[in-house]
């Protein structure tokens, strides 16, 4: 059997090659399909508080106090999306369908930064199609992203127009390329229109808008064009400020706060342990990590590093697998220790990166490494001010999604490429990593969880 459209995309493949992507694309989204369908809608961070809030916005659509309840602190996005989603299930006769229809929201969306990243790779390395096919596979089987794709959360959606706003940044902008004309302003709307919608989506998204600022500010100076720069980052602004700053202009003026912070509802936060962070807390990395990576451990439950592995490649809250089993922990291990090899080539790939922009500060790499520092070092500093478990969740960097699949796959296929022996260890490992991520990331599938989603917080050590 062929697959012209394939061979189309990624041409060298062979009908059997072809064959082989569709079949590991088409477990990528089955599983999420399955889960969406299967995992409990209350499940997942924070999922009762935000169907509560999708709930009251589908009443009349009117957007409450920030303050009213848990989540309506939150930008309003993804909550009026699937309010408009509960009410077309609604107006079909059918409101339960909505228990369906609001979790495929953020399948799509996970699945849309998949498609991002390959053609990301397709664009930049067009004569590499293994490299954008393995680009899209590293995020396809990623457990935080096939996590996030399932709960009624806001956090996949964001990190979707995080990608696609760096791809639009990261565009080629020669001088002689049309959509370059009137000072690259056409470009600055391109990127800012995404990041203002990330913003709409999670505070964090503001991150992405200071990372094109300062990316175009950075080639401004290079190229000596410093009114070019300073005329596409105005445009920038405002269009980020059209798609998403309005909402935080709006709570400044009729609430005297841009985000409000400290709420009633979240007193809660205040019991969780460990309580409190030492500079040790972002420096040790515990055995626990893949021996029991479960965050209440004694001694994981200190480690942020640590803890972000174990929740970025396993589900660390154990929101998908039981609390206690054997084989839990096994596979666990098992997945851990195998995700070191992309985790590895994402970390020299990065280096190697740094190390070009230091040369000379063009192509995508300046864009990238912000994404990755900012992200990094905004929720390192998130969660030295919140020293919560909770807080600790490697969903939280999927804004870093573009840089991962890129820099992991270039490096992963460059040692797959020194040989046979070479090429069978990293193939093979990939493969086990991707079996593994399947079989803790699909609900239901290896393990029956009968107890509620989370960690039994209460009982942790102090």
């Amino acid at each position: 059997m062929t697959f012209p459209f394939v061979a189309r995309l990624f041409p060298g493949l062979s009908p059997r090659a072809a064959t082989a992507v569709l079949a590991i694309a088409g477990v990528g989204v089955w599983m999420r399909i399955h889960n969406a369908a299967s995992y409990p809608p209350d499940w997942g961070f924070d999922a009762t508080f935000n169907w509560s809030y999708i709930a009251r916005l589908g009443r009349d659509f009117s957007l409450p106090h920030p303050a009213a309840s848990w989540a309506t602190a939150d930008p309003p996005l993804y909550f009026y999306a699937s309010a408009l989603l509960l009410r077309a299930c609604e107006a079909l006769g059918s409101q339960a369908t909505a228990l369906l229809a609001v979790p495929l929201l953020g399948s799509a969306a996970g699945l849309g930064i998949v498609a991002i990243a390959v053609a990301f790779a397709r664009r930049s390395a067009p004569d590499d199609p293994q490299r954008a096919l393995l680009a899209g596979g590293l995020l396809l089987f990623l457990p935080a992203h096939i996590y996030m794709s399932v709960m009624v959360n806001e956090e996949i959606v964001c990190a979707f127009f995080t990608a696609l706003a760096l791809y639009a940044l990261t565009a080629p902008t020669a001088d002689s390329d049309p959509a370059a004309a009137g000072g690259g302003w056409r470009r600055a709307v391109r990127v800012g229109l995404p990041a203002g919608l990330a913003v709409l989506t999670k505070l964090t998204g503001a991150l992405v808008v200071v990372n094109a600022a300062a990316t175009l500010a950075i080639e401004g100076l290079r190229e000596r064009r410093v009114g070019r720069a300073v005329t596409q980052i105005a445009v920038l602004g405002a269009a980020a400020m059209l798609a998403g700053g309005w909402y935080f202009a709006r709570n400044q003026v009729l609430y005297g706060y841009i985000q409000p912070f400290g709420l009633p509802a979240h007193q809660i936060m205040f019991e969780l342990p460990p309580g409190e962070r030492s500079l040790l807390d972002f420096v040790v990395v515990p055995l626990a990590t893949f021996t029991d990576p479960q965050l209440l451990n004694p001694d994981l439950l200190r480690s942020v590093w640590g803890g972000t592995y174990a929740t970025l490649w396993f589900d660390g809250h154990r929101s998908f697998l039981p609390l206690e089993s054997v084989g839990v922990n096994r596979l666990g291990t098992a997945v851990l220790v195998l995700a070191l090899l992309p985790s590895a080539a994402f970390a020299l790939g990065l280096l190697r990166g740094v190390r070009r922009v230091l040369v000379s500060p063009s192509g995508p790499d300046v864009a990238l490494i912000l994404c990755c520092a900012l992200t990094l070092g905004g929720y390192a500093t998130f969660n030295a001010r919140n020293p919560w478990y909770t807080v600790v969740k490697g969903t939280s960097l999927l804004a870093m999604c573009l840089p991962f699949a890129w820099y992991a796959s270039g490096e992963l296929i460059a040692w797959s490429r020194r040989g046979r022996r070479a090429a069978l260890c990293i193939w093979l490992s990939l493969a086990l990593l991707a079996a593994g991520s399947t079989a803790a990331s699909t609900f239901g599938l290896a393990f029956e969880k009968t107890e509620v989603a989370g960690l039994p917080w209460q009982q942790a050590e102090p």
